[in-house]
């Protein structure tokens, strides 16, 4: 079976779930069809998928990941003692863990087609991780707290794992306790890494986004951070970090200095 076939039979089996689409009609052009798609899957709701639905899915995103090429982490060069700079799409990383910024629900951005990371994790993992991430949330009994983090399967993502974490969200300047809290989502996530036997862990610009924390603020704790803890823990953690903009690239640049590449 193409690609081609696997995405139109998955966007049918998931036009079907929803009987408010009607007769929808599936385009015939390639990104047309992989919008639609994305789309599907991203409005759908936690829940049991088939198993012919889940292995058509898979193989489907595995190769997707395969087209956009699949970066090692051991293939990067450092900007220091086991800190690295990389600028592209964190789906693309494989490594032990890469952290998503998440919401409180925690379960992934149901926005079609945004471009926010939690959408893109989510998109690229497939379904399966929407519904552990729910179930996770129904076991604690409550949404996730600003500054934890918490561990699931990466399912069709080259990592390993997916470390979620939820940042504060900032209104005008950011206060103390808004640094605290971004200071405490690196740290968890830094935490709940090494407690699973990951040695190496990408983060995104944890809550620079749609969460309106300051960028060069927000690296400025990142990186501060990470080089306490790895300092203060004598740990051996890799850590990643993975920016988008050109903006973020050259703010991470100067932090951590000449040697910095991406």
């Amino acid at each position: 079976m193409t690609q081609s076939e696997r995405r139109e039979r998955l966007i049918k089996e998931l036009l079907y779930e929803r009987a408010d689409f009607g007769e929808t009609e599936i385009p015939s052009g390639e990104d047309e069809q992989r919008r639609l798609l994305r789309a599907l899957m991203n409005i759908r709701p936690a829940g049991k998928a088939s198993d012919s639905f889940l292995a058509m899915q898979d193989e489907y995103l595995k190769n997707r990941a395969a087209e956009k090429g699949i970066v090692d982490i051991f293939s990067l060069e450092p900007a220091e003692k086991g800190i690295y700079l990389w600028q592209d799409d964190i789906t693309r990383l494989k490594c032990g863990a890469i952290v998503n910024a998440a919401n409180s629900g925690m379960t992934g951005c149901y926005i079609p087609c945004h471009s926010c990371i939690d959408n893109c994790i989510h998109t690229f993992a497939g379904v399966q991780l929407r519904l552990e991430c729910a179930e996770l949330v129904k076991r604690q009994g409550a949404e996730e707290a600003t500054g934890g983090a918490k561990i699931t399967n990466a399912y069709n993502l080259p990592c390993r794992y997916v470390i979620h974490t939820v940042g504060p969200i900032v209104t005008g300047a950011p206060t103390i306790k808004d640094e605290a809290l971004l200071r405490n989502c690196y740290l968890s996530c830094l935490e709940t890494a090494e407690e699973n036997g990951v040695s190496d862990i990408a983060f995104c610009c944890i809550s620079t986004g749609e969460f309106r924390f300051p960028p060069e603020r927000a690296a400025e704790i990142a990186v501060q951070t990470v080089r306490n803890y790895i300092a203060t823990k004598q740990s051996k953690i890799k850590v990643v970090f993975n920016v988008f903009k050109n903006s973020d690239r050259e703010i991470y640049k100067r932090l951590l200095g000449k040697n910095s590449k991406a």
